[in-house]
Formats: structure tokens, sequence, C-alpha cells
């Protein structure tokens, strides 16, 4: 089925009337007439039928016009997308991101990057997650682009199989202890002063979690644990009502009236954040030009400076 024949039966449906929609496609009488008749033939059933010195939709012509309108408007949005995606401009970026990230390193890279002028015109969609979920969806391909924790596996898949995972930038993982408490008073803390005290930690769907493990078995700290917990702003809240101390990243917006935040002096674990694409994966060039910004902006901005966020 010819597509040219679709568009002049919906001007010839619009118009119904002969002369005047030859007019507006820019053809001749005569070849519409003839894509006309093309079209009923390979359909089998008439589209029009004669109304004085016009023509009027058959009934069967106005069902079907119903679903080439549908069809053409379609195909028309789907042709201005691809133009959208193509055009490095004005594309889209689905991005991805753990909590903590939507602090400080979001909004900076964000506002960073539209301060380019040619940057003004991409658009963006923003999701939060915990890491492994977070890299499910971008298997699935609901998201360009990951900013999260680096993960082992998917399910039964190695993760490095599946995806690309470029390091951006450290955390620093600081105990978090409820003001009044005896290591909040304490100038220099070590990693044998956790094990006194209850602990909450990260759940094991948590990105943290292997590395908050690593770092208390430096020194075999075995400390009694009273909730696991995924998302690390409720973490500190359990820790503001003295429901135990924890392990968790920098957040530098934390009320320190009510939680207090020590640097543990002999741990030498930072967590890393890594920004994770699709591997084998088209990228259109707005989220190509969005990556190199992020990977060329955290290198200069906290690598080669020594800064943690």
């Amino acid at each position: 089925m010819n597509l040219r024949h679709l568009i002049f039966f919906r001007e010839l449906a619009h118009t119904q009337h002969m002369a005047r929609a030859a007019e507006n496609l820019g053809i001749s009488q005569p070849s519409l007439s003839y894509a006309i008749k093309k079209l009923e033939s390979e359909l089998g059933v008439p589209l029009f039928e004669p109304e004085g010195r016009n023509i009027r939709l058959t009934p069967l012509g106005k069902v079907y016009l119903k679903y080439i309108n549908e069809s053409l408007d379609m195909l028309s949005d789907g042709n201005t997308l691809i133009k959208e995606l193509i055009n490095p401009n004005e594309g889209h970026v689905n991005l991805g991101f753990t909590y903590t990230l939507g602090q400080r390193l979001v909004p900076e890279l964000l506002t960073e990057f539209k301060k380019n002028p040619d940057n003004e015109k991409i658009s963006f969609t923003l999701g939060q997650s915990y890491s492994a979920h977070l890299l499910q969806d971008l298997n699935t391909e609901k998201y360009d682009i990951v900013l999260s924790s680096h993960v082992d596996k998917l399910g039964d898949q190695d993760a490095d199989r599946l995806f690309k995972f470029y390091p951006i930038v450290q955390q620093e993982i600081k105990l978090a202890v409820p003001a009044g408490h005896p290591l909040a008073k304490k100038e220099h803390v070590v990693l044998a002063d956790l094990g006194k005290y209850p602990m909450i930690i990260f759940s094991q769907n948590s990105g943290l979690r292997p590395l908050i493990d690593k770092i208390l078995a430096q020194e075999d700290v075995r400390p009694e644990i009273t909730y696991q917990i995924e998302e690390d702003h409720t973490i500190a809240g359990f820790v503001k009502y003295g429901m135990g101390i924890a392990l968790i990243p920098n957040l530098p917006q934390l009320d320190t009236k009510k939680v207090v935040l020590r640097t543990i002096e002999n741990n030498a674990l930072k967590h890393e954040l890594f920004l994770a694409i699709k591997r084998d994966h088209f990228l259109t060039p707005s989220v190509q030009r969005f990556e190199r910004f992020v990977r060329e902006y955290c290198q200069k901005q906290f690598t080669e400076k020594g800064v943690f966020i």
C-alpha cells in the first residue's frame, strides 16, 4: 500500500472535492483519481460516493478515515521525535541516579550542562532508586544513563557484560551518630569504636552494602545490627531517633544538630560511583553529549582535585 495514496485519501476526505484536494496536494486531478481508485481496489471496497458535484465518504470510508488519521498522526509524531532525537541541541535524556546524588552531584551537573547555550533545549526525565533497580531499568531501556554504584550481578548475569561502567566520583563514608551519643563527643573515631553500639546498616539490595561490609571487615568489627534499610536518608532518620549508629555516605544537608557525622580515621575505603550505559546500544547525539560532559566534568572538578562529594 502506497503511503502517498493514504495521504491523498485523507486530503480528499477532508475537502470532499476532487479539484480542491488535487490543488492542495499539488497534483493533477487524474493522478488523484488514479490513487483513490488504486486504494479502493486494494481494499476491495468503495471509499467515496458521488454527492451532486462533490463526493462524500461512504460508511466504510468514514471508518477507514479514523484509522488513517491516527496512523498518519502517529507517523508524523514519530518523524518529529526522531528529528529531535538526532538533533543534539534538542534531544532528550532519561537519567537515573541514586538517592544520595540528588543532594549535590546531579543538580550541579544539570546546572553546568545547561550553561552552554547549545544545551538549553535538551530536556531530561529523572528517576531515583537504589543501584540494582536503576541498572535493571537501564537494561530495559527506561534510562539512557544511570549514575550509581557498581553492581557485580544483575540476576544471574554478569553486570559488566551488560553495561559499561565509568568511574566518575567518590563519596567519603562517615559515621552517623545521634547528637549527644558518646562517639559524637570523641575527636578521633576509629573502626574498633563501632563494635560497642547497635548499628543500622544498608540492606542487601543496596549497592553500598558490600562496601560497608568491607569497611567493617578491615578491623573485624561485628556490631549488633538492629535494622537493614535501603535508603541513606531513612537510615539517618533512624539514627536521629537513637535507634543505632550507621555508616553512610557524606550527606552535607543533614541537620547536624540532630545527627553528627564523624570521619573514621583508619578507614581508607571510599564509595566509588559510576556512570553506566548499556553495551552495544545506540545513544542519541544528545545523550552522547551529556555522557561526555559528565565524565569530563567529574574528571576535572572532582578526580583531578581529589575532591569527594
